[in-house]
């Protein structure tokens, strides 16, 4: 492979020699990361799961109905397999998580690509009205925006706290006709040394918080600055 030039003419021999050496840290990093992608990818079968099903409404968010209970192996949208967002949002939660609402506006935003190669869901335990006045609030038009609320699916999950406490996830699943069998789940935060890291790939504001000086520092989402639509 011809060699890149990472740096202007004119670049200090220190940073030259300093940026020569994080680029060898960055493609043993990406090496890695193509092992983990790797055996995720080659993990056994999971388990079948139950006939959940969940409330759905009108992907047109400015329509309240109707209101139809879909089951789940109805959410691959002609695909095979299935990823489905659990939101941060409890029954009894006037807003959604501000984390997880930054991480549903990234995938709002590429979900036109992934519907050529998945199906792709955002799952709460919310009521679905007010799930829904959430996804208008957000600007999150044309996603399929399910409640959980009747069903165990959150904490067979283990999104869910015996509590009823939510966390956010990612999760993959398989169809096998009627049939949906889990492949994947990972959470937020899965290590006490680096909370709330578990699905920080999947968002690309945490790739490039951490391309700046400062990196991420303290910095936590919002729901209430510019950008976040409201209704």
């Amino acid at each position: 492979m011809e060699p890149r030039t990472l740096w202007p003419e004119g670049a200090a021999p220190e940073y030259v020699a300093a940026r020569a050496a994080l680029l060898e840290e960055e493609r043993d990093l990406l090496a890695h990361a193509e092992r983990v992608a790797a055996a995720r990818r080659a993990l056994p079968p999971g388990p079948v799961l139950p006939p959940y099903t969940f409330a759905e409404g009108p992907r047109d968010l400015s329509e309240d109905g109707p209101v139809t209970a879909t089951a789940m192996d109805g959410l691959f949208d002609g695909h095979d397999t299935l990823v489905v967002y659990h939101l941060m949002f409890a029954p009894d939660a006037e807003e959604a998580c501000p984390m997880c609402s930054m991480w549903v506006d990234g995938f709002h935003g590429v979900a036109h690509h992934l519907a050529r190669h998945t199906g792709f869901a955002v799952v709460a335990r919310a009521p679905l009205p007010r799930l829904r006045a959430w996804g208008r609030r957000r600007g999150w038009d044309g996603l399929r925006l399910l409640s959980s609320h009747d069903s165990t699916f959150n904490r067979d999950m283990g999104v869910e706290n015996a509590d009823g406490a939510q966390h956010p996830g990612v999760s993959v699943y398989d169809r096998e006709g009627h049939r949906v069998r889990h492949r994947y789940t990972m959470q937020a935060s899965v290590s006490d040394d680096l909370p709330e890291r578990g699905i920080d790939p999947l968002s690309p504001v945490w790739q490039v918080l951490d391309l700046l000086p400062g990196g991420r520092g303290s910095w936590y989402a919002a729901n209430d600055y510019a950008g976040a639509r409201r209704g």
